[in-house]
């Protein structure tokens, strides 16, 4: 019995339970709560010492100064159908939502803010200022429609949905798989409505001329005025340990400091759900997954990585246009021309000396994150999966271009390059925090092209990760279909002791 082993075996209750679960990200735990209504003895086992995956909070700069580790705005969190549906705020979650959802600043001082109102963001873009309202209008109207379809996996609950709005699918299908480059270009006539498009587009980590990258966009910005961009009062934390909290009531387990180096370490269990990246699970299956399909796992693709910075502040970041303190996320990086070529760099492996930065200011809206006044910023850029370049440098600079005498206001800085962010974070392969890269073809099909993307060949393996759909983001929706899919066969199987 190796030492991990006796680790887990010592901190777990039990020697056998219905279900396991690898890792307590946001998929994670969403999964867990889903077998654990069902009636099944759900045990989660975490590395880390609290629960969180990319959702954890922490004094990376100064005692008193509390940062977001890594993921911190939640639009898709707050919007999310399964959240929704979770008695979360009995246990300690309270959303900060302003009524502002981000701002995009220029190099002549203008700045559009992007309020949850559409006509009074639209008229911010003066000559373009219809193009803007119908372009999110005509989505907005159908946001719950495309929610459900967009956050599920396609099936037959959501084929009927597809039939039964044909008008608003092809509505959204059409611009959806355009590039961000070409929509923008097509959609407005003046570079504040591009510039402005490329830098929600841009979260995705894709070249603005790459096919879908308008999709992401799209989704972030309907979202930002159908639901707000909001964020955990008291840091990302406060999500995670709601969610963690609610599945104990459900009398779930949760084991943390159990680090695994196979699945074969875990108790006796007849289903394993893992909240791991496809890499991690082909090289902790072993023998218990076929050689072919470990292969196909081992294929899959990971986007740029990031890197990540935090600061201390003895005052609010100094906007040179003061509109920017009214929204919690700030993008930085001024034209379309200029965002979409940082992005081609990373893409080309490459770094940009002027690098799109997403930057947020939490302190402005959440007294818990700092002492009074003083303050706080969350920002990070991307870079080439696995790039061991400091960025610090380029994105201060690029900060103090649309702030300036940021830097006179820094008390203590924190830097996380893509390393660290994969050893805080065993998923963040290279430092890709989206979970796999989002290209069209994999955003698709992933992690590997099957029927369930949630299943294995082995009947008692199941994926709940980012790398399964619909992907990225904060709304455990992976976690809950993945919990489904295990459930629907759940009465068939027996007891496996591995």
């Amino acid at each position: 019995m190796s030492k991990t082993d006796s680790l887990i075996k010592q901190k777990a209750s039990k020697k056998s339970y219905d279900a396991i679960i690898i890792g307590a990200g946001p998929n994670g735990l969403a999964a867990a709560i889903v077998l654990a209504k069902a009636g099944l003895d759900v045990l989660i086992v975490e590395a880390c010492n609290t629960v969180g995956g990319g959702c954890r909070s922490a004094e990376l700069t100064l005692p008193g100064y509390l940062h977001d580790v890594c993921s911190s705005v939640y639009p898709l969190g707050y919007g999310s159908p399964f959240f929704r549906t979770l008695p979360l705020n009995d246990f300690g979650l309270r959303w900060i939502n302003p009524d502002v959802s981000y701002a995009h600043p220029f190099d002549d001082n203008k700045a559009i803010l992007v309020y949850r109102s559409i006509e009074k963001t639209a008229t911010q873009f003066k000559e373009d200022s219809d193009a803007y309202y119908k372009l999110m209008q005509s989505l907005f109207i159908d946001w719950d429609m495309l929610c459900e379809i967009l956050l599920n996996p396609l099936h037959w609950a959501s084929i009927q949905k597809l039939i039964r709005h044909p008008l608003s699918l092809a509505n959204f299908a059409s611009k959806s798989l355009m590039s961000a480059e070409f929509l923008s270009k097509t959609i407005f006539q003046h570079s504040l409505g591009p510039g402005v498009f490329a830098g929600v587009s841009a979260h995705s980590g894709l070249p603005l001329t790459s096919i879908a990258s308008a999709s992401i966009g799209l989704v972030l910005n309907i979202a930002a005025h159908a639901v707000g961009w909001p964020m955990p009062e008291g840091g990302a934390q406060k999500l995670s340990n709601s969610l963690g909290e609610y599945f104990m009531h459900l009398n779930g387990e949760i084991v943390t400091k159990c680090n695994i180096n196979s699945l074969e370490e875990l108790p006796v269990s007849r289903l394993i759900l893992c909240d791991l990246m496809p890499q991690q699970v082909s090289r902790l299956a072993g023998h218990l997954l076929p050689t072919a399909y470990k292969k196909q796992l081992e294929n899959y693709k990971y986007g740029p990585g990031s890197f990540k910075m935090d600061w201390a502040l003895n005052g609010p970041i100094p906007w040179n246009n003061p509109d920017c303190l009214k929204a919690p996320t700030v993008h930085l990086g001024g034209s379309f021309e200029e965002i979409a070529q940082s992005e081609q760099a990373v893409n080309s492996k490459s770094h940009s000396s002027k690098p799109y930065v997403l930057l947020a200011q939490h302190s402005l809206f959440d007294s818990t994150r700092a002492p009074a006044n003083k303050h706080t910023a969350w920002a990070y850029c991307h870079v080439p999966n696995g790039s061991n370049v400091d960025m610090t440098e380029a994105i201060e600079n690029q900060i103090e271009r649309f702030a300036h005498g940021f830097k006179e206001r820094i008390i203590a800085r924190s830097q996380i390059s893509p390393s660290g962010l994969a050893s805080y974070n065993a998923n963040y392969i290279g430092g890709d925090i989206n979970g796999g890269s989002l290209r069209l073809g994999q955003l698709l099909m992933r992690p590997v092209p099957r029927l369930n993307p949630y299943s294995t060949p082995n009947e008692t393996i199941y994926l709940c990760s980012a790398a399964t759909p619909p992907g990225s983001g904060v709304h455990g929706m992976s976690g809950y279909y993945a919990a489904l899919s295990a459930l629907a066969g759940w009465h068939a199987k027996k007891s496996i002791a591995f």
